[in-house]
């Protein structure tokens, strides 16, 4: 009855027709409620109870009526207090109350109190009421709030996942909820190794194992389990214990799985993004450090207060040599044996890298002076004195070089003291090979003049700094010119002329080699378009290439455009070449000179005689021309191992119809041996200095024989003991 409702008796009058009043109490008792009066508190008298009470608490109204203090002494324990309270005050409720009665069997009813306090004849306070079993709506609100609070649990996890949380705070995060949800106090997730071993714990709630201690077997054998699974591969398991008062069904279960799925999904995550992080830093092929991690962990060690360290730069000498002889496999093979030796010769805190090719850098931390660093760099070449088993390919003796560069106020970079090994790393190379050499002052120097010409040559083109001058080359028959050599020049503003010895192998290194030979190529093909030979034909201009340009896929291509351009004939250019050109990248280089001298561009070998000499490339390539290296042309006649090899070179050349052209003639008895060893064609300083193109076209119509008297001398028998 709600509060308000007129007090009255529990069963009314009747009319006739009417049930009478046994009748009516018949109809009570079948309803499924419990219908009651009772005197007010605690422990009042209950004066009727309807029998819907043994159905929905398992007590007969005899036993509910004789004893007052069954209701109160079968109150759930957590509601007690709020209901008692209100009894002891006769506070009329302006709701109905819900709260737990212990059924006869121990289970728990929820019921709905729905009363009303009515007054009695001699004033006594009673209550009429009616309690509804509402068990079933209360299981179901309450598995409702489960599942949000599931929900609300997975999409939590799920946010905390994507956000890249660290995979050991999501399991802890994953255990907390799963147990306090579905209402257990131990839970565990477990990874299986991969090598089948027992299971580890890798985060715990209520498990007195740590981790990563191996779980013991029968101990988690129970409860239920959520597979952690990945790709192809099952990671582990999400666990938790049974507990005696919680009761677990496939909703919880399908929750532990979810979980689970977000684990799985996290743990791959993380495992592809390690992967990931670790090709970025590492090199792929021996493990080792890269650049970027080496460079990474150098800058940490300069920033600590009062660093020590040192940078060797190593560089395995004639790499290229395994390649081309053995074969890249056994290249690869040398490179990945390469850091065992090392550490073999290093201590445990130093650093091993591969930069790049053959080349490998250490960073040496706490070295207290120079000659501790070099102690270590003495022990890392003593390393290469046994040879490597390079499997098919044989044993194999390598050889180092190292270039030391020590931290300073000076070099306190990373940038700077890669620089600086290098520098020395170039200077043990110099001397020898097989060795170390130590940055000092002196190289400093030498490196910082090298770095003023890199920067100013960047800007040498764009200036007009540049110029293009010809030396010619002429006749020993007739002293005629035949053709010109392209010699580049730099006319530096502050500076003045400057020798290509101290800018080419900077272009070379730099790689504005590229740039600076396409536009010498383009003007010295510019400049032969006009000028003529004395007999009327086409004069012949030669240019230098470097290897860089012909490593150039595009030359060709570039060839093709700077003829096309200038108009000159391809029969009119002549593309010289060094013998170590050809060796360095045999393949790639034969493919260029053969698909120009297809277009009819002529090649020669400048400065024969000083490389790796080989004859297969004499008969394999399509070689117009030899150009005696001026070492050889200038020792002529004093020197019987200089004519010797002369002869030799001329002598070759005439049997594979080959043109040779003596290089830096400076004398008449130069040029006179040349002639009379049969040397066609000569160029130096004893005919002409290299002019500029205006003045070559001077000289073609002044001048028809540039030999000094305008008349070669007359053959003359040779002064050597060489016939």
């Amino acid at each position: 009855m709600n509060p308000g409702s007129s007090p009255g008796p529990l069963i009314g009058a009747h009319a006739p027709g009417v049930p009478s009043e046994h009748e009516a109490g018949a109809l009570v008792d079948l309803l499924p409620a419990i219908l009651y009066v009772a005197d007010a508190g605690v422990d009042g008298r209950w004066h009727y109870v309807s029998r819907g009470v043994t159905a929905i608490l398992g007590f007969s109204p005899e036993e509910w009526l004789a004893d007052p203090g069954l209701w109160a002494r079968q109150m759930h324990p957590d509601d007690r207090a709020q209901i008692f309270a209100r009894e002891e005050a006769l506070d009329a409720p302006t709701a109905p109350d819900e709260y737990r009665l212990r059924h006869r069997d121990g289970s728990t009813v929820w019921v709905r109190d729905d009363a009303a306090l009515v007054a009695g004849e001699a004033g006594t306070l009673r209550w009429h009421g009616v309690m509804l079993d509402i068990t079933d709506r209360k299981l179901a609100e309450a598995e409702l709030e489960r599942r949000a609070e599931q929900q609300a649990a997975v999409a939590l996890l799920g946010k905390h996942a994507l956000a890249g949380e660290d995979v050991a705070e999501l399991m802890r995060d994953a255990l907390e909820q799963a147990t306090s949800i579905i209402g257990t106090r131990t839970g565990a997730v477990l990874e299986r190794p991969e090598d089948g071993s027992e299971m580890i714990v890798r985060a715990s709630v209520g498990v007195a194992i740590p981790s990563p201690d191996p779980v013991a077997g029968p101990a988690m054998v129970d409860g239920i389990t959520a597979h952690i699974e990945g790709r192809g591969r099952r990671w582990g398991s999400l666990w938790l214990a049974p507990a005696e008062d919680c009761a677990i069904g496939p909703a919880d279960v399908d929750f532990l799985q979810t979980l689970a799925n977000i684990l799985a999904d996290a743990i791959q995550q993380r495992s592809t993004e390690e992967r990931i992080r670790y090709q970025a830093l590492h090199d792929p092929l021996t493990g080792l450090p890269n650049r970027a991690l080496f460079l990474d962990r150098l800058s940490k060690s300069l920033a600590r207060r009062g660093a020590e360290v040192a940078v060797v730069l190593l560089d395995i000498d004639n790499f290229k040599l395994v390649n081309d002889s053995l074969g890249h496999s056994a290249g690869d093979q040398l490179l990945m044996q390469i850091a065992p030796r090392l550490r073999a010769a290093l201590r445990p805190e130093d650093t091993i890298a591969r930069i790049g090719g053959d080349e490998f850098v250490v960073l040496l931390d706490q070295v207290p002076d120079e000659r501790s660093a070099e102690l270590i760099a003495k022990r890392m070449v003593e390393a290469f004195d046994s040879p490597f088993d390079l499997g098919v390919g044989g044993e194999h003796f390598a050889k180092v070089s190292l270039g030391i560069a020590i931290a300073d106020e000076v070099a306190s970079s990373p940038a700077v003291l890669l620089r600086d090994a290098d520098a020395a790393l170039y200077q043990a190379k110099r001397s020898g090979r097989g060795r170390f050499e130590v940055f000092d002052g002196a190289m400093r120097a030498r490196s910082m003049a090298r770095l003023s010409v890199e920067h100013d040559l960047g800007r040498a083109l764009e200036r007009s700094e540049l110029r293009v001058l010809y030396q010619p080359i002429l006749s020993l028959r007739d002293g005629s010119i035949t053709s010109v050599e392209a010699l580049l020049r730099w006319d530096h503003p502050v500076r003045g002329l400057i020798d290509p010895a101290d800018f080419i192998s900077v272009a070379e290194e730099s790689g504005m080699i590229e740039s600076i030979g396409m536009w010498s190529l383009q003007r010295a093909c510019a400049d032969a378009r006009s000028w003529r030979a004395p007999d009327g034909g086409p004069l012949g201009v030669s240019v230098n290439l470097s290897l860089r340009q012909l490593m150039q896929r595009e030359l060709p291509g570039l060839v093709e455009e700077a003829l096309s351009v200038s108009g000159l004939d391809p029969t009119s250019l002549c593309l010289e070449i060094t013998e170590s050109v050809l060796l360095e990248e045999p393949a790639t280089v034969s493919e260029a000179i053969r698909r120009l001298a297809q277009r009819g561009v002529r090649f020669a070998i400048d400065d024969f005689g000083t490389g790796y000499s080989s004859l297969a490339y004499l008969s394999g390539l399509p070689i117009d021309g030899l150009k005696i290296d001026q070492s050889f042309v200038q020792e002529l006649g004093s020197s019987d191992t200089a004519t010797a090899i002369t002869t030799a070179i001329v002598r070759m050349a005439q049997a594979l119809a080959i043109e040779v052209t003596g290089e830096g003639v400076e004398t008449d008895a130069q040029a006179s041996e040349l002639r009379a060893l049969g040397c066609t064609l000569a160029q130096g300083f004893y005919f002409h200095h290299p002019l500029s193109a205006d003045a070559i076209t001077e000289l073609l119509s002044a001048r028809a024989s540039l030999w000094p008297g305008d008349a070669p001398p007359r053959p003359a028998p040779s002064t050597s003991r060489v016939a």
